[in-house]
């Protein structure tokens, strides 16, 4: 009698799904923001006795206005032609979010430029109508430093400090 011996069964070959290949995702371009803090204003020495607001004060502080109303509308035709060209539909909603986390800010930003250059224009037709550097409140000289470190001021710092802590009551 012949020994019957079991052969071990053949594996079947299975064809296995060809790989993803794995395909980097452009990432996301983050918005670069400008280093955070205040605008730097070249400062103005006036003369000896040069009055208040004399022309070339004036004359300075239109220079200022002007130079920074145009680099403000510079800044928000970059960001349009940026959203513009950066219109993406990612798949990943992280990504998606991410997007639309950066442009919700920078359109915020914008919005706050926006506001900024009507308060410039505002102040260009105060030094048209000669209002310019004095208080809206009490009507005394706001102050050369203050006007360097802020040309679109209508209150002199006392007004300004008192305003500030009648704000601070009614928001508590």
């Amino acid at each position: 009698a012949k020994k019957v011996v079991a052969k071990p069964a053949a594996k079947k070959v299975v064809a296995k799904p060809a790989a993803k290949k794995v395909v980097a995702k452009p990432a996301a371009k983050k918005v670069v923001a400008k280093p955070a803090g205040l605008k730097k204003f070249n400062s103005y020495t006036p003369k000896k006795n040069e009055s208040y607001m004399s022309r070339s004060q004036l004359k300075h502080f239109i220079k200022i206005l002007n130079e920074w109303k145009l680099e403000l509308s510079n800044d928000i035709d970059r960001t349009v032609s940026h959203m513009q060209e950066e219109i993406t539909a990612y798949a990943d909603p992280n990504d998606r979010a991410s997007q639309e986390s950066d442009m919700a800010l920078e359109l915020r930003n914008r919005d706050r430029e926006r506001k900024l250059i009507k308060k410039i224009n505002v102040t260009l037709l105060n030094i048209e109508n000669d209002e310019y550097g004095y208080c809206k409140l009490c009507g005394e000289e706001i102050g050369l430093n203050r006007l360097i470190a802020r040309p679109t001021a209508t209150l002199c710092i006392d007004c300004k400090t008192l305003d500030e802590i009648r704000e601070k009551q009614i928001a508590k």
